[in-house]
């Protein structure tokens, strides 16, 4: 699975998600890094058929609104430490990319995977 992660999550997401076998960049990344706005990223992503991974809700509202990005992981955690984030996605990970072959927007809280569309 392709994945776009944005600014405010770490770099580290996406070395974690290439090392299980998944494509993933980092706005970063992007020529504009992470100036790129909402709207490249969208744009970007679903041009790629990439996942959107954020914690940012202006996504979310774009998502409910008009359906863009296509595909959304919501990582709705809260301020944790890097070795937090790791235990969640290890824990989810292949929970997280099979239910994105069947839902459009998925969110990780610290608890729970929710499936919202």
């Amino acid at each position: 699975m392709k994945f776009l992660v944005d600014a405010q999550l770490p770099r580290r997401v996406v070395t974690f998600l290439n090392a299980a076998g998944h494509e993933a960049i980092h706005t970063l990344d992007l020529p504009d890094a992470n100036q790129t706005t909402d709207s490249d990223i969208i744009k970007r992503a679903d041009a790629e058929g990439a996942v959107v991974v954020t914690k940012d809700s202006d996504f979310v509202n774009s998502f409910l609104l008009k359906r863009q990005p296509a595909k959304l992981l919501l990582v709705a955690t809260g301020n944790i430490t890097n070795r937090d984030l790791d235990a969640l996605l290890t824990a989810y990970l292949n929970v997280i990319v099979t239910k994105l072959t069947t839902h459009d927007f998925v969110e990780l809280t610290t608890t729970a995977l929710i499936l919202r569309a």
